[in-house]
């Protein structure tokens, strides 16, 4: 794996997951309590042995940089080895990345310097446990100047994707952009292939294409533009997705909307969670706080309603639950639920603190927000309307340091 050079792109905007990306780029953003998103790709990295990793930033990219640096200094540079964020540098021109060709473009003095011969490009934003050293050997034993990762999605559902045609050696054919009529996988007329995002190539070979894409105009896209032409005359292939999650059904997910991020978070805290957080043979990492533990706290007074206590809920050092209630919810550190609340259903990001008396479900609320006493969140869609960010399926969102203000008193 010395031989691959790692490339995360992390720079998009995340706009479908507003307001959660208001203030940070969409790597960064909280996920399963204790995580950052990008903590997945980058745990799936160190699981696979991958030992040189840039992290193209871009927009918004202060928390993220920070997160990097904090969390993820586990290398020794005496090695060679690190994992370092990447802002554009406008070596060659003074625009920032176009596409996600044009990031890899703009930073091709990395590969120069590396001398790698292969480059790996994976997405900072994705849900999913692969061993990259699997593609890699699929690439050597195909001979291939390209391999793009693929998953199997029914043909129904292929039309929102990236849609990969192969022939029965998985050779790429055709590559199609959200297609209307996706083409199948040989021998199984109800699935396609879709891409994930996840591309190896021969360093030599991308280079080539890079600099003639550069001149093109094009939307410098490797989905759109790099793969479609390449297949013409290179050997580019699809990699099947082996799944190192242990499930019975291969998880990959693109969190990009407030909904897809709220049912992420909400599997973790099943019985039986789809995405397995406690595999000890492939953890996931992160910066570690210097927090104390979580607190239950008033049990003595349990028959007055006044007790500690979380059900079916993932909840993170520093948190105290202070004689209230809180189930299927999802707590990041430092979270105070005080007496007589009662949330549910909710994902609370770091700093947060949950009035006496507050009534919260469905909820995202986002860090460094203080619930006022007796607030009710989740119960009125059209009052929540008129204060939140709500969704289609009436999820609240609550925004970064928001001021929440409490019930109005109209006893006079």
């Amino acid at each position: 794996m010395r031989d691959l050079f790692t490339m995360i792109l992390a720079g998009g905007k995340g706009e479908r997951l507003h307001p959660l990306t208001d203030q940070r780029a969409k790597p960064a953003v909280p996920f399963g309590g204790k995580y950052r998103i990008i903590d997945i790709t980058l745990s799936n990295c160190i699981n696979s042995g991958l030992r040189q990793i840039a992290v193209l930033i871009q927009y918004k990219s202060h928390s993220l940089d920070r997160h990097i640096r904090m969390g993820w200094n586990i290398f020794s540079t005496e090695l060679g080895e690190y994992i370092i964020s990447v802002p554009p540098q406008q070596r060659i021109s003074e625009d920032w990345y176009k596409g996600t060709a044009d990031a890899v473009y703009q930073n091709l003095f990395l590969l120069d310097n590396e001398q790698s011969p292969y480059l790996l490009i994976l997405a900072g934003d994705h849900i999913y446990k692969m061993n990259y050293a699997d593609m890699y050997q699929f690439m050597l034993e195909k001979e291939a100047d390209a391999v793009v990762g693929a998953i199997e999605c029914p043909l129904a559902e292929a039309t929102r994707f990236g849609v990969i045609g192969v022939d029965e050696e998985y050779r790429i054919q055709r590559f199609d952009e959200k297609p209307s009529n996706p083409m199948s996988i040989p021998g199984d007329p109800a699935q396609a292939f879709i891409s994930m995002g996840i591309y190896l190539f021969k360093t030599d070979v991308i280079r080539e294409h890079l600099l003639k894409d550069a001149r093109a105009g094009t939307t410098h896209d490797f989905g759109k533009n790099i793969i479609p032409r390449m297949i013409a005359d290179q050997r580019v292939f699809a990699f099947k997705f082996q799944d190192r999650n242990k499930k019975s059904v291969h998880y990959w997910r693109d969190i990009g909307t407030l909904d897809a991020y709220w049912e992420a978070n909400m599997d973790l805290v099943s019985v039986d969670p789809l995405f397995n957080l406690y595999d000890q043979h492939w953890p996931i990492r992160t910066y570690q706080g210097q927090y104390p533990p979580a607190k239950f706290v008033f049990a003595q007074d349990y028959q007055g309603g006044r007790m500690g206590i979380a059900l079916d809920s993932v909840v993170s050092g520093g948190c105290i639950i202070s004689g209230a209630r809180v189930q299927n919810c999802v707590l990041s550190p430092n979270v105070r639920v005080e007496d007589h609340a009662d949330l549910r259903e909710s994902v609370v990001m770091e700093n947060v603190v949950i009035g006496q008396h507050a009534r919260i479900r469905r909820a995202i609320i986002d860090k460094d927000v203080t619930i006022p006493p007796h607030t009710e969140i989740g119960y009125d869609r059209e009052a929540d309307r008129q204060r939140f960010t709500i969704t289609e399926s009436g999820l609240v969102v609550i925004s970064k340091g928001m001021k929440v203000h409490g019930p109005v008193d109209s006893s006079g």
